[in-house]
């Protein structure tokens, strides 16, 4: 292979604001609004796991497992 050595391009103010201009323009037809709608099915899921996250536990909380209540023993164990 050649060795070359390149020479850095040095752009003046006019082109590099017209260059952010552009890549500005872009994102904002990319990111409208209505292209970033979420696909019903997934709006779908999204509200049924927000249902499911109001709903009780069944997992114990850090206190009941590190600092498990004192039970009574039922009626029938105790001698």
């Amino acid at each position: 292979m050649p060795n070359r050595q390149f020479s850095a391009v040095a752009l003046d103010h006019a082109h590099c604001r017209a260059i952010c201009d552009e890549i500005g323009e872009r994102l904002r037809q990319a990111l409208k609004p209505e292209a970033l709608e979420i696909p019903q099915h997934l709006r779908t899921l999204l509200d049924r796991f927000a249902q499911l996250e109001q709903a009780p536990s069944i997992a114990p909380s850090i206190d009941e497992m590190f600092f498990p209540q004192r039970r009574e023993a039922p009626a029938s164990v105790k001698p």
